[in-house]
């Protein structure tokens, strides 16, 4: 049956309990030294696009497809695939790309044009600099040789022998030197930790040589279990109401029962009062993950001025009770969804409120910048889902979960009652970098992160010693200099109009801080204390 208007009601329980965990590392935050006003807003800032007007952007776009290559220079075998568009209030234009070459998607080729007012180019961001163009289209190398060979390559890397890839498909590679025809072939199988696999594997299409390989899944009135009593937006259906919130775009709740695959299945409540807050109740883990999706959605629309994850108006899903006793969280493009697993023994849920902001964070990147989940741009797109799982959780004000720079403080993920990570010194953890340096694109992206996050940090609250909001923090910076925050509402801002315009999905550290430069500077002006916050920040984490 139709669902009627979304209901509001009241929900017991600890609400979403962490999620993200290792796989997707969260990010929590507590209310900050005093918070900075709302910014007030100038030339730069994003406007609040309706559904129609974006459409009717991103079809204007389309039809100037051509036009805009022949101005960028491209060669006649390249086109242009609109992909995202944002409007500032001084008129200008971003318009991300995703790029094809003889009909070819070209991997690593995305680039943001941005036009002034009167459709002039102001400049272009480009994920490469190279010319995109190879001297042949047609393959040296049989697919089903590419195929064998990325079995092999993902079978060293995931738990048990996975299924058979899928067909490849030709590509051009062009995320790091020449350009080259290549094949992309995915294999999917499980990860040792239970996590679902879609191993991306990149081989040259001419020698048969690997040449990068990612993982396409991402590892970020009712009782939660983690929020306490909260509000929910649920549907009547038939005789009882559903976790469906059709105030938010239609995002939907299901229960897996267990499994590892499928939809789900509704979760179904006669009196529209949900979950005791206890895990052994199955609504409670839902009310959790319904109610983090909800304050995330309301994050990105009423601070950032984003409609849901891809900025279309359109809810995402969450999944709960997946597997047995599988203590993680993903974002999962392919289903547009996240899932959370039960944690060990099946008695702590992974569906606190900043592990499902974390999660979905990671579909808002995918949407826009698309940071390659690998060196350096793994570990800011690791840092950016963090950074805005904190700034979730600020932005929620719950008294039972409170806003702090802490990652999964509430899921206990080590048995120690210890936070799985730290943004005033992410090396608390034993694993993640403070400092930028040479080997910190070799990393893991959960530790490699840890310089995106430590530069949140400084931005927001500045270094050395304090106390906010009763949890004390140290931060340190790599030169010994001190760093003056200019608030987390300003840093929240900034890192936002960074990710979404001036990021691509080959960004790294260095590229990161001028991103972060240009997104200042379109806010508050180029000798701003922000600017002058943001590289001050960023140099007290070794990033010059």
């Amino acid at each position: 049956m139709t669902p009627r208007i979304s209901r509001k009601t009241r929900v017991t329980g600890t609400a979403l309990a962490a999620a993200a965990l290792l796989a997707a590392g969260i990010t929590v935050g507590t209310a900050g030294a005093s918070p900075a006003p709302t910014p007030t807003k100038t030339d730069g800032t994003p406007l609040r696009l309706s559904a129609s007007h974006r459409a009717e952007l991103l079809r204007d776009a389309g039809a100037a497809r051509a036009q805009t290559a022949k101005a960028l220079g491209l060669g006649s075998q390249e086109k242009l695939v609109v992909k995202d568009v944002i409007k500032d209030a001084d008129g200008t234009t971003h318009t991300r790309y995703d790029r094809t070459y003889a009909g070819l998607p070209v991997l690593g080729g995305d680039l943001v044009v941005h036009t002034a007012k009167g459709g002039a180019i102001k400049s272009t961001t480009k994920s490469t600099d190279k010319s995109v163009k190879v001297a042949s289209t047609t393959a040296k190398i049989a697919p089903q040789v590419a195929a064998k060979s990325a079995q092999g390559t993902a079978a060293k890397s995931l738990a048990a022998k996975p299924a058979a890839a899928q067909a490849p498909k030709k590509v051009v590679w062009a995320a790091s030197g020449t350009p080259v025809l290549a094949y992309d072939t995915v294999v999917k199988g499980t990860q040792k930790d239970g996590t679902p696999s879609r191993m991306h594997v990149i081989t040259d299409a001419n020698t048969g040589k690997k040449l990068f390989q990612y993982d396409e899944i991402h590892t970020g009135k009712g009782e939660s279990e983690y929020s306490g009593s909260v509000e929910l937006g649920t549907s009547k259906e038939g005789s009882g109401f559903t976790l469906t919130d059709a105030g938010r775009g239609g995002h939907k709740t299901t229960n897996l029962g267990n499994s590892e695959s499928g939809d789900g299945k509704a979760f179904t409540d006669d009196d529209d009062a949900w979950g005791t807050g206890k895990p052994d109740d199955p609504q409670t883990a839902a009310v959790d993950a319904h109610y983090g999706a909800a304050e995330t959605w309301d994050y990105y629309k009423n601070v950032q001025g984003r409609s849901g994850i891809k900025g279309d108006g359109k809810g995402a899903s969450s999944r709960v009770h997946y597997g047995n006793s599988y203590v993680n969280a993903f974002w999962d493009d392919s289903c547009f969804c996240m899932t959370y697993g039960d944690g060990e023994g099946n008695k702590k849920p992974l569906t606190a409120l900043d592990v499902a902001a974390h999660e979905m964070s990671h579909g808002v990147t995918s949407a826009t910048a698309n940071l390659t989940y690998s060196g350096e741009s793994g570990g800011l797109n690791e840092g950016t889902s963090d950074i805005f799982g904190t700034s979730v959780e600020f932005y929620a004000k719950n008294a039972k979960d409170p806003g702090d720079y802490l990652i999964g403080e509430k899921i206990d993920i080590n048995g120690d009652g210890k936070p799985l990570r730290y943004m005033d010194k992410p090396s608390k953890d034993g694993q993640s970098k403070d400092f930028w340096d040479s080997s910190t694109g070799g990393l893991d992206p959960h530790y490699s992160s840890g310089v995106a996050n430590h530069f949140f940090y400084l931005l927001s609250e500045g270094s050395g010693a304090k106390e906010i909001d009763g949890v004390k923090y140290d931060s340190p910076t790599a030169d010994g200099s001190k760093v003056t925050g200019i608030g987390r509402d300003k840093a929240e801002k900034i890192w936002f109009k960074a990710l979404t315009e001036y990021m691509t999905s080959n960004t790294d550290y260095k590229a990161a801080r001028e991103a972060t430069v240009k997104a200042a500077t379109d806010l508050y002006g180029k000798d701003s204390a922000e600017v002058k916050g943001v590289e001050a920040a960023w140099t007290g984490v070794a990033v010059k």
